[in-house]
């Protein structure tokens, strides 16, 4: 298997994940609305070990999140771009933006999560499963 390439916008950033995607979705939740501009986040979720930088290092901003677990998003300080998060009730997986992917075509939404938080003016598909708070 190829591995899938990605980066920020600027090129300081760039990484690799040799695994395929374990999921993917959007997230509606306050925090992603802040850090996408008011959309819900696209992301898509890799196994941690499978991910590795190979050129730069991303700055993180940790916060809390509603279920009180400490989360990290990654982006690159020259050009802004979100890379990934992570998070320390999931250390086990990565969820990458899409946007920061080579080829953010290969992204199949599965899920939308915290619908709760969702502004009232976003289309949200019918036809891929909602939750009002994460999937796990």
């Amino acid at each position: 298997m190829q591995d899938i390439t990605g980066g920020c916008l600027c090129g300081a950033i760039r990484y690799a994940i040799a695994a395929r995607p374990i999921g993917g979705g959007f997230c509606h939740c306050r925090d992603c609305q802040y850090l996408s501009g008011g959309t819900p986040a696209s992301v898509i979720g890799f196994p941690r070990k499978a991910f590795r930088l190979t050129k730069g290092e991303p700055r993180a901003y940790w916060s809390t999140s509603d279920r009180n677990a400490r989360v990290a998003r990654l982006f690159c300080a020259d050009c802004g771009t979100r890379i990934s998060a992570l998070n320390e009730s999931n250390p086990e997986t990565i969820p990458i933006s899409v946007g920061s992917l080579d080829d953010p075509s290969a992204f199949t939404p599965m899920a939308h999560i915290w619908t709760a938080s969702a502004q009232p003016w976003h289309h949200i598909d019918p036809s891929i499963p909602c939750f009002e708070a994460d999937a796990v």
